[in-house]
């Protein structure tokens, strides 16, 4: 048995490191839902780009925005948290995300964009 288990794929293996960079689209994706009420068309507006498009995503998230809010606090403050942890991790694994720097720049820029959404969603009701 412990053969088998030790000639497991990359494949196979299960995922390391991926927690923060899950939280961080799952608080981001809420964080939009919440900003494509006001915020989003706003600023989009004055870009002179087309806002139309919003409107079922408003008319879905509006009746859950306290719900939402608070998602979206949780998902990308654990985010954060979990990246800072692994930031001070001196040995990752081979292969797993946190080893790869792009991901990590990604990570972060998804939790500041995240921010930025959640922000301007809760100041433009």
């Amino acid at each position: 048995m412990s053969d088998l288990s030790a000639r497991r794929s990359a494949a196979d293996r299960p995922v390391r490191g991926a927690g923060p960079v899950l939280l961080t689209l799952a608080g981001l994706s809420t964080a939009f839902g919440i900003a494509s009420c006001c915020a989003l068309p706003f600023l989009l507006a004055t870009l002179g780009l087309g806002t139309a498009w919003l409107g079922g995503i408003a008319l879905l998230a509006a009746p859950n925005r306290p719900f939402l809010l608070a998602a979206s606090a949780v998902c990308l403050v654990s985010g954060a948290v979990l990246l800072w942890r692994q930031r001070t991790v001196t040995i990752c694994a081979p292969g797993a995300i946190c080893s790869r720097p792009a991901i990590r720049g990604l990570t972060l820029t998804g939790l500041l964009l995240g921010l930025v959404l959640l922000y301007l969603g809760y100041a433009y009701v």
